[in-house]
């Protein structure tokens, strides 16, 4: 989707680790931007205005312009990384566009509707694709692909092939793969007290046999029988 978004970039002259260290620590992110035909460019971005490109509602599919110098170009972000720790965009890669041409591009997927199979029959709606592939001028990038689940039914599932496209674009990619289903819930194992537990180990040990006991009775009869011999 095209944005009235202008992006200001400036050309990086030096590279490496204590570098990228710096620009991050004054708001910038290091970026190439690449494609079109054209060469590739080192490039210093403003670190908070690419990251609110990839939070809004377009994301990642978003057409903004960038300028170098007196050049501008369309483009689009294709790979970035954020410190897992800390969240600061660490780098981001850029591809120009050209407006005329179709694009293949990741689409997010929205549902719509309360499935039957989750009312009625105690289902769980389960998103397996977040993501679906179009085909598309770039002009036509929808924001995102909606799945009408209102009709699902326990064991049900729509697949690519089943997606109604509200727009100039067309599905790409495997149609059979499964996009949403309704699957049925686990039943959790009934937990029993340790009290219980205790019982019933003690209930599953085994008695002392009888002719044990009746042994031992045996041994201290006779026993006791000669100590009585031995008093006499």
């Amino acid at each position: 989707m095209i944005r009235d978004i202008t992006v200001e970039a400036t050309p990086r002259q030096s590279r490496g680790k204590n570098e990228a260290r710096r620009m991050r620590r004054q708001g910038s992110v290091p970026a190439v931007l690449y494609g079109g035909g054209k060469a590739s460019l080192v490039l210093t971005l403003d670190s908070r205005q690419i990251t609110q490109i990839l939070n809004s509602a377009t994301g990642h599919n978003t057409i903004f312009q960038v300028a170098v110098g007196g050049e501008r170009d369309a483009a689009m972000l294709v790979d970035w990384q954020f410190d897992p720790l800390r969240g600061h965009l660490l780098h981001t890669d850029l591809k120009r566009i050209d407006l005329t041409k179709t694009v293949q591009v990741k689409v997010p997927i929205h549902t719509q509707g309360d499935s039957k199979g989750v009312k009625t029959q105690s289902g769980l709606l389960e998103i397996v694709a977040r993501e679906v592939e179009v085909e598309c001028l770039p002009a036509d990038i929808p924001a995102h692909i909606t799945v009408d689940i209102t009709e699902l039914m326990l064991g049900q599932a729509a697949r690519v092939k089943d997606l109604v496209a509200a727009g100039n674009y067309r599905f790409t990619g495997d149609a059979e793969k499964v996009v949403v289903h309704i699957v049925a819930l686990k039943k959790e194992e009934e937990v029993k007290p340790a009290e219980a537990v205790e019982g019933e180990a003690a209930a599953a040990a085994p008695a002392e046999p009888e002719v044990i006991k009746k042994g031992k009775k045996e041994e201290e009869g006779e026993v006791k029988e000669e100590k009585e011999k031995g008093k006499k």
